[in-house]
């Protein structure tokens, strides 16, 4: 089983190198398909110690305001013992991190690189992987603590921002929320409990964590929310003690905090009795339990949608066709065959294969000649416009044999009436012509996935129609023309 989380880890990773992170997803990813721990508090609950106890490492950077500002994968993986413990980046693959000093000082520049140097927040998650023989495996993503207001230098909308995107990874089915909060502090206005409670009123995604009961008043407990009456949650509330800032500066190792802890609930009066399910390597073997059983439900799911995404990768890739060749010989050989592709549809649609020429027959056997039988030549060729045109030839000199100048005018004044249905009749194959291209073009399947030859083409084929329409039109005055001095 412990083999599972390892390969949601490389699945999880796999993911964000290809661009899907969740979170901040409109549509329902992979990653979100993936069971994962969240962690969730307010600035100054005591997150940071809360992940450092876990791995028993001190390596997440430290100061006031918003240090947290992208979400930290934190991947745990238990090696045998007697191996080295080191840290890795994915966007540092290769690169072992066994000073963990230099892993706070990387996740501090990485996180800088992202945002600038300013207190911006990202969605981008930072992917950190821990081998060592003292942790169990795991996953869990640390996000920015949710805060109040916005300090010097953030900008106004920090709070809502940061609400924005916690909640955009607790509100999904698959999220464990491990909600951070301090003893010293009234539960019912703790924000990572308020937002909890939003997103899972039952209780049954959601583990209670609760910070800095050695700082509590004294004559005070926390009984009541450990043991599940103050705030019931499906899961049992856990206790843990972390290291105090003075012992943060003196460089106290994690073994000797462990080792504190332990004493304390083992010693204290009003948490003994709860000792055995108290403290930090208790939460990490609960939370590394509760993963796996998640993961084991989970998997058919999971199943089915990779394979699913694999055979619609699969589909997509068969459509898009073979690989093109980097060579200009071989790209040019490639266009050419494209283009000859689209000229035989296109043909095909003009002779008959394909739906389309039928069209262009019907502009010249029905549109044109229905236009020429609306022509006037009744009223052009009357008696009386016949007289009045003649008349009009002759002037004050009446003609001797025939009106030959009235002919004249007759005939050129007939044959200007075919000059608009003829127009008209070019404009219908012109356009006609048009469609046939933007048709022939999307039939052309090889063209698809190459969308700016399909544009190039197009405006080579409708530039070209173009300047026929132009030059028929030329013709069809040429023609006009020359009847006209005959």
């Amino acid at each position: 089983m412990e083999s599972l989380i390892v390969t949601v880890n490389r699945i999880q990773r796999a993911c964000t190198v290809l661009g899907d992170h969740g979170g901040d997803a409109a549509l329902p990813t992979l990653w979100e398909a993936l069971p994962s721990v969240v962690v969730v508090g307010g600035q100054s609950s005591g997150k940071s110690s809360v992940l450092e106890s876990i791995v028993g490492r001190d390596f997440l950077p430290r100061g006031s305001g918003i240090v947290t500002r992208r979400p930290l994968v934190l991947q745990l993986h238990k090696t045998e013992e007697g191996i080295q413990e080191y840290g890795e980046f994915l966007h540092l693959p290769k690169k072992k991190f066994t000073d963990f000093s230099m892993v706070r000082k990387e996740i501090q520049d990485e996180t800088d690189r992202m945002t600038g140097k300013s207190k911006q927040i990202s969605p981008v998650p930072i992917h950190l992987s821990i081998y060592s023989p003292k942790v169990v495996n795991l996953t869990l993503i640390d996000l920015p603590g949710l805060t109040k207001v916005a300090v010097e230098g953030q900008p106004e909308s920090i709070v809502q921002d940061i609400e924005t995107m916690v909640r955009s990874y607790v509100e999904k089915p698959n999220c464990i929320i491990l909600a951070i909060t301090p003893a010293n502090q009234d539960i019912a206005t703790s924000d990572a409990m308020k937002l909890s409670r939003e997103v899972d009123p039952a209780g049954e995604r959601t583990f209670g964590v609760l910070t800095k009961l050695d700082l509590m008043d004294k004559g005070t407990n926390a009984i009541d929310v450990l043991e599940g009456r103050a705030y019931p949650l499906q899961h049992p509330w856990v206790g843990v003690v972390n290291r105090s800032q003075a012992d943060i500066n003196k460089n106290v190792d994690m073994i000797a905090s462990r080792r504190k802890e332990c004493e304390f609930f083992a010693t204290n009066l009003d948490y003994g009795h709860l000792a055995r399910k108290m403290g930090s390597e208790y939460l990490a073997k609960v939370l590394s339990q509760h993963l796996e059983s998640v993961i084991r439900a989970r998997l058919p799911g999971i199943t089915s949608l990779i394979n699913k995404s694999i055979e619609e990768l699969e589909a997509e890739l068969s459509h898009l066709g073979r690989s093109v060749a980097v060579d200009a010989g071989t790209q040019l050989y490639t266009i050419l065959e494209l283009c000859r592709t689209f000229d035989h549809i296109f043909k095909e649609h003009l002779d008959g294969g394909r739906p389309g020429g039928d069209r262009i027959y019907g502009v010249f056997d029905n549109q044109l000649p229905a236009a020429l039988r609306k022509l006037p030549f009744d009223r052009h060729l009357s008696l009386q416009n016949i007289r009045k045109v003649v008349s009009e030839a002759d002037g004050y000199q009446p003609h001797l044999l025939a009106p030959e100048q009235g002919y004249r005018r007759l005939i050129d004044g007939a044959l200007s009436y075919f000059r608009g249905p003829a127009e008209a009749s070019v404009d219908a194959v012109h356009f006609l012509l048009k469609e046939l291209v933007r048709r022939s073009i999307a039939e052309t399947q090889e063209l698809k996935r190459f969308p700016t030859l399909q544009a190039e083409i197009a405006a080579a084929a409708n530039e070209a129609l173009e300047r026929l329409r132009e030059e028929s039109k030329k013709q069809l005055c040429e023609w006009w023309t020359w009847s006209h001095h005959t």
